[in-house]
């Protein structure tokens, strides 16, 4: 008898998106209850990114999410549009066993993270192993419906909505910033 799998799913989507160090973590998660967003779990994920020519590869395992992602985005501070392309998958061993025999690994990133969604904009309470605490907003366009001035407009009203500043937005990935500080 055969076992039973669950389907695979492959997309390609443009996001708009910010990341921004925060020392007030619960608070900005505080701000955006009262807007009863649906809250997903919070996840250990551990990213590991391999060694590629273009973008960013990494496979992200966690107990929520868990994905195999290629994404090309510039690293400019506030909020950016990153072109992205996402396979999810069921837990697999031998996928991370393949990729780091073929690519190597640049580096690998281990953080809790809170999920939240409120239509179309994920929301990321992050505590990164190394770097500290960020808060992540990503406006999401899955089929091209929504246009990228609207993606635009939900990270400005959320940036507002945490009060952030120009100094409080992070241009570089995870990656790049855990890199960083082990060099």
């Amino acid at each position: 008898m055969p076992k039973a799998t669950m389907p695979l799913l492959y997309s390609m989507h443009i996001n708009f998106e910010f990341k921004a160090r925060t020392t007030r973590l619960l608070e900005l998660e505080e701000r955006l209850q009262t807007h009863q967003p649906l809250f997903k779990g919070l996840d250990h994920q551990i990213d590991t990114y391999f060694n590629v020519l273009h973008g960013r590869m990494k496979l992200r395992e966690g107990a929520i999410e868990n994905a195999l992602i290629h994404y090309q985005r510039q690293n400019v501070a506030g909020a950016k549009q990153s072109d992205v392309l996402l396979y999810e998958h069921q837990p697999q061993p031998s996928l991370k066993h393949v990729l780091t025999a073929a690519l190597g690994v640049k580096v690998v990133v281990d953080k809790q993270r809170k999920i939240y969604f409120i239509d179309n904009v994920k929301f990321h309470f992050d505590e990164v192993k190394e770097l500290g605490t960020f808060v992540e907003v990503e406006a999401i366009d899955s089929d091209g419906s929504i246009g990228i001035e609207k993606l635009q407009e939900q990270c400005r009203y959320y940036g507002q909505l945490f009060e952030l500043t120009e100094n409080d937005y992070v241009a570089e990935s995870y990656s790049d910033l855990l890199m960083n500080k082990l060099a």
